[in-house]
């Protein structure tokens, strides 16, 4: 059973920073596709940004381009999501998603956390 649990949320001010973190069990990210998205009352889950783990290829919204970095650390099977220069609409429940194989932007993810909330005062 696969098991996705977000850490790291929280309340900053606008250009502030953030560090989101996933650990996945019963799932091996060294050769899938792992991500982060985002959601806000009442709207769409987005996609904010996902990673290859066995290349290593991010792929960002534009949104987030230049201020969030996506990393793993595949010994520790955890995703990370580095957030700086953090912006008020920035505001939202954060996600880390996975499924097998190859990223396809931002489809097709199959397993989910329950998320963690981000908090961005201006």
């Amino acid at each position: 059973q696969v098991q996705l649990v977000e850490s790291g949320g929280g309340s900053v001010q606008a250009g502030g920073s953030l560090r989101l973190s996933c650990v996945a069990s019963g799932y091996t990210n060294s050769r899938g596709c792992m991500g982060w998205f985002r959601q806000t009352p009442g709207k769409a889950r987005d996609g904010v940004a996902t990673i290859y783990t066995s290349v290593g290829n991010p792929y960002y919204a534009d949104s987030v381009k230049g201020r969030f970095t996506i990393s793993q650390d595949n010994a520790k099977n955890t995703l990370y999501l580095q957030m700086d220069s953090l912006k008020p609409e920035d505001t939202a429940m954060y996600y880390c998603a996975a499924r097998r194989g190859y990223c396809f932007g931002f489809s097709g993810m199959a397993y989910w956390g329950k998320g963690t909330l981000v908090n961005i005062s201006s």
